[in-house]
C-alpha cells in the first residue's frame, strides 16, 4: 500500500515535466522509484506510465506531427530496443547511470554556455540518436537524451520539437512495452500499481502542457538544457 501511495504523486509530478519539456517522466520517475521498489519494477512501470503520458501529448500537438522526421529516430531504435533489453539483464545499470550522467551535464552545459547555432544534422544522426534511446529506454528507462539533443540542435520550433520527441516516445514506447511483456518483466504487480497511478499521470500531464503553452522557444530550450544537467545529476548520484 505504501508503495501505491507514494507512486501517484512521484507519477504526477514526472508527467508535469513531461507535459512541460516534452521528455524527461521517466528520468524523473525512476530515481525517486527506485527508492521504494526494485528498479526491475520501476523500469517497466516507467515505460507504461510514460506511454500513457505521451499518448495525452499527442492529441494536444498533433498538427505538429512529421513524420519525416520522427521515422528515422523510430527505425533506428528498433535494433537498439533489442538490445537495451539484454544489456538491461547482463550489465551493471550504475556504470550506465553514470556515464550518461556525465554526458548529459556536459553536453547540457555547453548548450547553456556557448548557445551554439542549431545545427540540423544529417538524418543519419537521427538513426543513430534512435539506436542509443532504444537501448537506454530499454535497460535503464532513460532513454529519451539522444534524441533531445539531437531535435535540440535543429531549427525546428518549440512545439516542433515537441511533437517529434512526443511522437517518437509513443511508438518507440509501444514497442518497447511488447518487448518487455514478451520477457516476462511486466508482472501483474506492475500492471496494478499502472493502473492506480494513470490518473495521476495524465493530471501532470495536462498541468505541464498548460506551463508550456506559456513560454517562448529560448526558455523552452534553457529550460530543456537545465532539466537535463539535474537529471544528469540524480544519474550520477543514483
Amino acid at each position: 500500500m505504501t508503495v501505491l501511495l507514494l507512486s501517484c504523486p512521484i507519477f504526477f509530478f514526472a508527467s508535469l515535466v513531461q507535459g512541460l519539456t516534452g521528455f524527461g517522466g521517466g528520468l524523473v520517475a525512476l530515481p525517486l522509484l527506485c527508492l521504494i521498489m526494485d528498479i526491475k519494477l520501476a523500469v517497466p512501470l516507467s515505460i507504461l506510465n510514460g506511454l500513457a503520458t505521451t499518448m495525452t501529448m499527442t492529441f494536444g500537438l498533433r498538427r505538429f506531427m512529421d513524420r519525416r522526421r520522427i521515422m528515422p529516430l523510430l527505425v533506428g531504435s528498433l535494433p537498439g530496443v533489442l538490445a537495451g533489453a539484454l544489456l538491461l539483464k547482463m550489465a551493471d545499470p550504475v556504470s550506465i547511470n553514470r556515464l550518461l550522467g556525465v554526458l548529459l551535464i556536459a553536453i547540457s552545459a555547453i548548450n547553456l554556455t556557448i548557445r551554439p547555432r542549431p545545427l540540423n544534422p544529417h538524418i543519419f544522426w537521427g538513426y543513430a540518436a534512435g539506436f542509443f534511446s532504444g537501448a537506454l529506454t530499454a535497460s535503464v528507462g532513460a532513454g529519451g537524451p539522444p534524441a533531445i539533443i539531437y531535435c535540440t540542435v535543429t531549427d525546428w520550433k518549440k512545439d516542433e520539437i515537441k511533437a517529434v520527441l512526443t511522437g517518437f516516445f509513443v511508438l518507440n514506447g509501444i514497442v518497447i512495452a511488447v518487448v518487455h511483456a514478451c520477457s516476462g518483466m511486466i508482472t501483474r504487480t506492475t500492471l496494478t500499481i499502472f493502473a492506480a497511478t494513470l490518473l495521476f499521470a495524465i493530471l501532470g500531464t495536462r498541468a505541464g502542457a498548460a506551463l508550456s503553452a506559456r513560454i517562448n522557444r529560448r526558455m523552452y530550450l534553457r529550460l530543456v538544457y537545465l532539466l537535463l544537467v539535474v537529471l544528469g545529476m540524480m544519474m550520477l548520484a543514483r
